[in-house]
């Protein structure tokens, strides 16, 4: 590898010393870290997991680069803020990214090119996406140490703009702009991602919810039977065909529901209550809960609603649920759907802070694939974020403050004879956690 000589010009003098800086470092990285997500990355066997649902049609005799180190560069680029493939051009020689896909910093040859991940993306069918998202749904079975009781799974969907003809794009009046509305499904106690499906830009109908739950909790039961499943919803995944296939297959769920005349009729005396009571005491707000049953139109049988009724300086306002769970109608309201809030941060993690919106492929499997390896890449830097102690700082740090704190880290790459040297920065500042991190990683069973 030749390194670039030439000297940066007009650098200001320190302490009247002229300042020389020149592209002469040696073998550097910017992205240390990454070895660290790499390790991760071996030990949940996420590339293999998603080869294993694939197909190689390539001959073997001039394979250079295997599809798991093709899977495994794609995730560890986006995981270390590199989303576009036209970023391999410059990373398929970086010493760490090299040595994270398995391959020597020096000697070992350059990592694939952008015009092989663009076939990478195209390389997946129907079938094979449909076989990799439930290998995502094996991954996320498998990662707990202890099976847990229960399971409460939260379902929303995002919009994800789109800036050409790609499949599946259509105009949303409400986001006044041609998207997808991809759903993600994650895990509420622990923020695990289950799936994240590329779908349409409209509002999911009945038939569809039901489908991809239904999809979901069979592929969770296949690997865990026993497991109690709550699925947490907004108003427009209180489809009565979900509930119906929901209810048919024990499954708990709690969702929204849209107000309309009739509901709001139901809660007059409670609304006049509230308003009452909050002009009588003084206070800024005042909270009134109800419940009763209920049936839509298009419902076959009535189901338990809860009213949760609010009086405050702006009025008075509404908000019902529709749930098949037993409790208090405050409990079920407040500590049990109101928690489903955080799935907008996690949403905002897989959306924004690693980039899964850059579906800009034009078909619409080729976009599936990449959420599924942005998915990839969101299971590497939550289980890095697992490894801190529950009352570590880094335990709900977000993941572009661990990104650039912990994986944007410069490092000297020495390819020696019988080892490897890696000399990170003396002053780096997260020395320890560094360290910390590491040594439980070890610690991991492989």
């Amino acid at each position: 590898m030749n390194h670039r000589s030439e000297f940066l010009p007009g650098l200001s003098p320190v302490g009247g010393k002229p300042v020389q800086a020149a592209f002469d470092g040696g073998r550097l990285t910017s992205d240390a870290g990454i070895l660290l997500l790499a390790g991760i990355e071996r030990r949940l066997g996420i590339a293999e997991r998603l080869t294993g649902c694939l197909t190689d049609p390539r001959d073997r005799g001039r394979i250079q680069h295997t599809l798991a180190e093709m899977i495994r560069f794609r995730m560890l680029m986006i995981a270390g803020g590199y989303p576009d493939a036209n970023d391999s051009e410059t990373l398929r020689v970086d010493p760490a990214f090299k040595m994270a896909v398995g391959r020597l910093p020096e000697s070992g040859g350059a990592l694939c090119s952008q015009p092989t991940i663009s076939r990478l993306e195209n390389l997946p069918g129907r079938t094979a996406l449909i076989r990799m998202m439930a290998a995502m749904i094996e991954l996320f079975c498998d990662s707990f140490q202890t099976v847990p009781r229960r399971i409460v799974l939260d379902i929303d969907d995002t919009e994800d703009r789109v800036h050409g003809g790609q499949q599946l794009a259509l105009f949303n009046a409400y986001h006044d702009s041609r998207c997808f509305k991809p759903i993600h499904i994650y895990e509420a106690a622990t923020g695990k991602p289950v799936a994240v499906i590329l779908r349409p830009g409209k509002t999911p109908g009945g038939t569809e919810v039901a489908l991809v739950l239904r999809h979901v909790v069979r592929a969770i039961r296949a690997r865990r039977p026993r497991v109690d499943i709550v699925v947490r919803g907004d108003s427009h995944y209180a489809r009565h065909q979900a509930m119906d296939w929901l209810e048919r297959n024990r499954v708990a769920y709690i969702f929204g529901l849209a107000t309309n005349p009739v509901l709001r009729a139901r809660v007059t005396d409670l609304t006049d209550d509230a308003a009452l009571a909050r002009l009588d005491g003084g206070d800024d707000k005042v909270r009134r809960f109800a419940a009763f049953t209920y049936a839509a139109k298009s419902w076959k049988v009535e189901r338990p609603v809860v009213a949760r009724v609010e009086a405050s300086a702006q009025g008075t306002d509404g908000r019902f649920i529709v749930t098949n769970l037993k409790g208090t109608p405050q409990a079920l309201y407040e500590k049990i759907y109101c928690a489903r809030g955080q799935m907008e941060n996690l949403i905002k993690a897989h959306k924004r802070h690693l980039a899964s919106d850059r579906t800009s492929c034009c078909s619409a499997t080729a976009n599936q694939f990449r959420l599924l390896i942005h998915t990839a890449a969101y299971w590497l830097i939550h289980s890095l974020r697992g490894l801190a102690p529950k009352t570590s700082f880094w335990r709900d740090a977000q993941f572009d403050t661990i990104r650039l704190a912990l994986i944007k880290i410069a490092g000297r790459v020495t390819e020696k004879v019988t080892r490897i040297k890696l000399s990170l920065p003396t002053g780096c500042p997260y020395q320890a956690d560094m360290i910390m991190l590491a040594t439980r990683l070890a610690k991991l069973p492989p």
